[in-house]
């Protein structure tokens, strides 16, 4: 793929695909059986959960108002079925196909390949289109299903080869996605990372598969983007606790800054703890991470760790093994805090091949699995706003030094300043 094919990879793979036309008088029904799919997937998972009575304790309850959708083929309302928690733990239903903050969905088409990924087989999606959308839909046979899927298996290909040399990324996210479905092999993990540019934008900057999360794994992620172009490291990378891939960065990225995040770090911590006191230990960790410098971060290290050691020394252990690099977004700009201190750029918009229903007996081959979940990663990337504060990305790419979230000016940074000015 060329330099200028690249640039408008985006907006050619929007408009020619062969889809749009097919699913214009169904796009509604699609939708809403795609959410109800997702329900009884949903109501399954507490259908053994029962109160005193033997009653179950997650039920449905009717749908909410009904909520328009805008997509690329014209509006379409679509309804979200309720659900009730008997037991009063405030158990609720959330779509992922229809999250409670959507209001556009601009491509009604990639409806298709979240419900493969939820379950539906290539020959039942011919069937269940052909219900909704009648002799419209006589073309999708599992024939034509397989076609899509070698094209999507092209079009990652294609992205996958994409010169790098003219982007700069100056904080990266990485995580391992573990999907159920099966591989020929084994389990499939998918090695994410998304990264903003010097512009404050985020983008899918890596998505390949490895052998779990080791070293080897990611190493080879990150030599590829170098040998792709990719030369400027960034300068923090945000990730969990897999020693794979800080091993990697440390061998490809030295001189980057790594930052551990922190919701991965408070499962770990809580994890470690009994039931009755884990409320307690989450708002001792909040006081951390939240804290508006780095001094007063530290001490409430000290409270945790004077509150918990004593009784649960495992779980002090946890947290305070890796102090120094889960408070490193204390030198970053602190608009940028709320961003660089979690991976949950990436949590969020691949939770929900993490959660996909196991309908799916057979398994799926590595070229159909990215196609598939490429796919899904470029519909999320068109929401993706940038950061905030973006405008601070230079100082931080130029090695201005920041303290607690403040740029920290020398007297040689003003005179270089000065001279600049001066020239």
């Amino acid at each position: 793929m060329s330099k200028d094919n690249a640039k408008e990879w985006d907006s050619a793979s929007a408009l020619n695909d062969p889809l749009t036309d097919l699913l214009k008088m169904g796009a509604k029904a699609l939708i809403q059986q795609a959410v109800e799919a997702e329900l009884q997937a949903f109501l399954g998972e507490y259908a053994k959960v029962t109160d005193l009575r033997g009653r179950q304790t997650v039920v449905r309850n009717g749908y909410l108002p009904e909520r328009e959708i805008v997509t690329g083929v014209g509006n379409v309302t679509v309804k979200i079925p309720k659900v009730r928690d008997r037991s009063g733990g405030g158990v609720k239903f959330n779509s992922s196909l229809v999250p409670p903050y959507v209001r556009k969905a601009k491509r009604v088409e990639a409806a298709l390949p979240w419900l493969y990924l939820r379950g539906i087989s290539t020959g039942d999606m011919q069937d269940a289109l052909s219900v909704l959308l009648g002799t419209e839909a006589k073309g999708l046979s599992p024939a034509v299903v397989s076609r899509l899927k070698a094209q999507w298996a092209e079009d990652y290909q294609a992205w996958h080869r994409r010169d790098l040399s003219n982007q700069r990324y100056v904080y990266v996210w990485a995580d391992g996605i573990y999907s159920t479905l099966r591989g020929e092999d084994d389990r499939l993990c998918l090695l994410v990372i998304i990264g903003v540019n010097e512009h404050g934008e985020k983008r899918l900057l890596a998505l390949s598969d490895g052998y779990r999360e080791s070293k080897a794994s990611w190493l080879s992620v990150l030599q590829d983007l170098q040998t792709r172009g990719l030369q400027d490291a960034p300068k923090l990378a945000t990730g969990d606790g897999a020693l794979g891939f800080w091993a990697a960065v440390n061998e490809t990225w030295p001189q980057t800054r790594t930052q551990r995040c922190w919701v991965h770090k408070t499962a770990n911590v809580l994890a470690a703890l009994p039931d009755s006191i884990q409320a307690k230990a989450k708002a001792g960790l909040k006081n951390i991470w939240l804290a508006e410098t780095k001094d007063h971060a530290s001490k409430a290290f000290d409270s945790f760790r004077r509150d918990f050691e004593a009784k649960y020394p495992k779980a002090v252990n946890i947290l305070e093994k890796d102090r120094e690099s889960l408070l490193a977004f204390y030198d970053f700009p602190a608009e940028h805090w709320v961003h660089i201190r979690t991976t949950n750029p990436i949590e969020s918009s691949f939770a929900t091949i993490r959660h996909r229903t196991t309908r799916t007996k057979n398994c799926v081959s590595r070229h159909s699995l990215l196609g598939l979940v490429f796919q899904l990663a470029l519909t999320a990337e068109k929401s993706w706003r940038k950061i905030r504060g973006f405008k601070q990305l230079p100082d931080v790419i130029n090695g201005i030094r920041f303290q607690d979230g403040i740029a920290v000016i020398t007297e040689s940074d003003k005179a270089a300043e000065n001279q600049q000015i001066a020239a």
